[in-house]
């Protein structure tokens, strides 16, 4: 019998050639699409087709699926997105912290809830567009960075457990993006020119502000003006509300000091915001948890890597130490820009991802 692999096809070009390149390797294949948030005025304009959800993203997921000729469901997981993603989200920020909630989509909705029901309708495996590589090697599934350096997407799948990868197949690792575009052309697929949403998926229009103000307003939470202090304790001016700011920014700050500042700390106890000069922005480590690591059992002693703090990173040399309680502490070989809390340091040797975690806090000696 050929073996069932449930596909999330998200409405682009990405997904649909993923599940079309299954079915010519000779899989049954089945399309599943997730609707995870219901547009309002909370969530903004979703004109444009890339929306993750919008109607026009899952009328593309389903015209695909008809023209390779495979059975096609949309699902809703509106609830769960909202507790185990979108909570998060304004949580996160409410303690200072500058979240990524694809990353805990991808690990809570995509490769939990989803998976759950892939496994539920007969599936074997379990596939997603990512450009990322998943072999195994000394009796584990290892996952790799995608053969597309330009697109790939490793960074964002730490959170994946052997468990869980051993259920997966990622054929895009091993294409480039020209490739999977010339491929959907070929095939007709309208999804071919869809363009690819750079936003956070329930924020369509990228106006984390307005989307915070709206849920905390409508949560009765209010969030109130503050100092912005300079690091010899001046206070130069008032921000907005801290949740509004994130480690390294030097724009919309409102105060004016003849140099440029950046924020380097976000205090939420005291409701104050900490601006200071680029080199203040420098640390030479930090502390992350909610550790996962994949190329390994455990780390328990000093290991070297490359570590990753932000998806455009192109990372720097490190050395990754153990501290239990699930920490690691990482320290880099020279000093790093803008550590950012809530969001994911991932630790690589060549092109294997060892491990990654949250960034819990950035730390010097």
């Amino acid at each position: 019998m050929k073996k069932r692999v449930a596909v999330a096809m998200s409405g682009g070009v990405d997904s649909s050639v993923t599940a079309a390149v299954l079915k010519e390797d000779g899989y049954d294949v089945v399309g599943l699409t997730m609707k995870l948030w219901e547009y309002d005025n909370v969530g903004g304009n979703i004109e444009n087709e890339s929306s993750c959800c919008s109607i026009e993203s899952i009328n593309n997921a389903r015209y695909v699926s008809e023209q390779i000729g495979i059975p096609h469901y949309t699902l809703s997981f509106t609830d769960v997105f909202e507790k185990k993603v979108i909570n998060n989200f304004v949580e996160e920020y409410l303690n200072g912290r500058t979240p990524n909630p694809c990353i805990l989509c991808n690990v809570k909705i995509k490769w939990e809830t989803l998976l759950k029901k892939a496994v539920e309708i007969g599936a074997d495996y379990f596939s997603t567009g990512h450009y990322a590589r998943i072999e195994f090697e000394n009796n584990r599934y290892i996952l790799k960075k995608g053969k597309d350096a330009n697109k790939d997407q490793s960074y964002a799948l730490w959170g994946l457990t052997q468990n869980t990868l051993k259920k997966t197949i990622l054929p895009l690792g091993e294409m480039t993006k020209e490739k999977v575009r010339k491929y959907a052309h070929s095939k007709g697929f309208k999804t071919a020119k869809v363009r690819e949403s750079q936003e956070i998926c329930f924020i369509p229009d990228n106006d984390y502000h307005r989307f915070l103000s709206e849920w905390t307003k409508s949560s009765g939470i209010k969030i109130k003006e503050g100092e912005i202090i300079a690091k010899d304790g001046t206070v130069l001016g008032h921000h907005k509300g801290y949740p509004f700011y994130t480690i390294g920014q030097r724009k919309k700050l409102g105060i004016a000091v003849g140099r440029p500042v950046y924020v380097y700390d976000i205090e939420p106890e005291s409701n104050r915001i900490f601006v200071g000069n680029e080199e203040d922005l420098c640390n030479k480590g930090l502390i992350a948890d909610n550790i996962n690591i994949i190329a390994l059992e455990k780390i328990e002693k000093p290991v070297k890597a490359v570590t990753k703090i932000r998806y455009n990173d192109c990372g720097t040399e490190s050395v990754v130490y153990p501290v239990g309680n699930n920490e690691v502490r990482i320290i880099f070989d020279k000093k790093k820009k803008s550590i950012t809390p809530g969001q994911s340091a991932v630790f690589y040797q060549d092109d294997k991802v060892i491990g990654g975690g949250v960034i819990k806090e950035k730390i010097d000696f």
